[in-house]
């Protein structure tokens, strides 16, 4: 579906728990989750700290939507 997505000109970020499964499907732009069951969070976390986390993780997502790659990329 990423490939897809992106075939039609609009760019993707895929946030995923397993980068070498995003590597295998083809996504051109990945950004590494926490863990299966929470993906983007910790519910381990204070509060304030989870969602600094979060906030990171999305703003990670959304510097790698703006950036030009010409393969697959991952941005830690």
């Amino acid at each position: 579906m990423v490939k897809e997505i992106e075939r039609a000109g609009l760019p993707v970020v895929h946030i995923c728990t397993i980068t070498p499964i995003s590597m295998t499907v083809g996504a051109n732009r990945i950004v590494p989750a926490v863990g299966i069951p929470y993906p983007l969070g910790n519910p381990k976390l204070p509060a304030a700290d989870e969602k600094a986390l979060r906030a990171q993780i999305v703003e990670n997502a959304l510097a790698a939507l703006q950036t030009e790659v010409s393969g697959q990329t991952v941005f830690e």
